[in-house]
């Protein structure tokens, strides 16, 4: 099923399987009770494994909704997402593992997928954290520590929903964190009597310096070249007066970097990000450190998206079974992984190899269409090695519609270069015997 999905990405089974026998073969596999989605993410872990010995690693976790529909859905048992209630669907938390210096994905760490039982709560504060959702960012970090072990260095990278006490305090010895704060804690002071906010005390920090940086287009956001104010302390976080475990530290130390915008865009709002971190942050450069590290967690929004409209449009599927949704969620979490690392590895500024994402028998063919595709002037030739994973988008990102001359190509166009690419595969596995 790995390899249909990423030959053919979508979210229909009967397309996927092409053939009738392969339709029936796929849904028997998903409604099978020994085929489960833990399985499917240990699985894609271990792959993960063996590219990370000796590497600085970025693990990039969130969650995204996967809205399928409404009163419909509703009565085939799926839970609410979104704000209201109307809409029904399931959630996914990803845990991505990212190259700090290239940003090229390395692989999926964890893969979550469950449906939200229907209900009221109980209050927040009477309830552990491992009795709600916010206990997926420690177990992602807790993974992460253990599937990444051989990694020179890891680092958690996560957004304001992440910033839970208990996740600084229970994080594994091998895994660093920067998490965008939420919380306005209380922080310790050097009178023990006095009580200051994190924030407000951050607020009154001296400037350090400032970054030029360029932040990249996005909807409704043209692309800027900025300036970023930097400030950064070491801090005390206190443990939260309600709701924190008897058994967790009284304190956590931990260092605020503190970067905002020194000008109003027009067309949206200003950066500031507060990040909370374990490393050790004692000047400017290695605040820059911190910042264009948390910077790579764009790299799951990029990769959501792949999941829905610009790749495998998986809200579209049509699966009544939470349970067998569940399972197919997991599957193409796992083929998405493939369409990211040609996105990332277009530029060949990833160093990854071929088999990264493709079958040995894979390169002849490549190659063959390389050639094929290839003009008279330099930015129509393929300017990657060969065996190169580069060499492999561009390939398949001209098969998609990309010209070479305008932009780079995106999830979208690697979507429709990977269909066009097994259909030209599939048809050097026929003879004239066989027409």
């Amino acid at each position: 099923m790995h390899a249909a999905l990423v030959a053919r990405p979508c979210a229909c089974i009967r397309r996927l399987g092409g053939t009738r026998a392969r339709e029936i073969q796929f849904t028997r596999f998903l409604r099978n009770a020994s085929v489960t989605a833990v399985e499917m993410a240990t699985h894609a872990a271990e792959r993960t494994v063996a590219g990370v010995a000796g590497r600085d690693v970025v693990v990039i976790q969130d969650t995204s909704e996967l809205a399928l529909g409404g009163r419909r859905i509703k009565a085939k048992g799926y839970g609410p997402v979104g704000k209201g209630g109307n809409l029904r669907g399931l959630l996914l938390h990803a845990v991505l593992a990212v190259d700090a210096g290239t940003g090229g994905v390395i692989g999926l760490v964890d893969a979550k997928v469950w449906n939200r039982r229907g209900g009221k709560a109980k209050p927040r504060r009477g309830r552990k954290t491992e009795e709600k959702e916010s206990q997926r960012w420690i177990d992602g970090t807790v993974r992460a520590g253990e599937v990444l072990a051989a990694a020179a260095s890891i680092t958690g990278v996560s957004d304001r929903e992440s910033d839970i006490y208990e996740h600084f305090a229970r994080h594994p010895a091998n895994v660093h964190q920067i998490v965008r704060a939420c919380q306005n804690r209380q922080i310790e002071t050097d009178d023990a009597e006095q009580m200051d906010l994190l924030f407000s005390h951050t607020d009154s920090l001296p400037e350090q310096g400032r970054l030029p940086v360029v932040i990249p287009a996005a909807p409704g956001r043209k692309a800027r070249v900025t300036e970023l104010a930097v400030r950064f302390s070491r801090v005390v976080l206190r443990k939260p007066l309600h709701g924190a475990a008897a058994d967790l530290p009284a304190t956590v130390a931990l260092t605020m970097v503190d970067v905002r915008e020194t000008s109003t865009p027009e067309d949206s709002k200003p950066v500031h990000w507060r990040l909370l971190t374990t490393h050790e942050v004692t000047n400017l450069g290695e605040a820059r450190r911190i910042v264009d590290l948390y910077r790579l967690r764009w790299t799951i929004e990029e990769y959501f998206h792949t999941l829905k409209t610009a790749g495998f449009d998986i809200e579209a599927a049509d699966i009544g079974d939470p349970q067998v949704m569940i399972k197919f969620v997991a599957a193409t979490a796992v083929a998405a992984v493939t369409v990211m690392q040609l996105v990332k590895s277009r530029d060949g500024a990833t160093g990854q190899n071929l088999a990264d994402a493709f079958e040995a028998a894979d390169q002849p063919i490549l190659e063959a269409i390389s050639m094929q595709l290839e003009g008279k002037t330099a930015r129509q030739k393929n300017p990657h090695p060969k065996g190169s994973l580069a060499f492999a988008a561009w390939v398949i990102g001209r098969l998609g519609g990309w010209t070479g001359y305008y932009g780079k190509p995106g999830p979208q166009v690697m979507r429709r270069g990977l269909e066009d690419y097994q259909r030209i595969k599939f048809g050097t596995t026929l003879g004239l015997q066989n027409v």
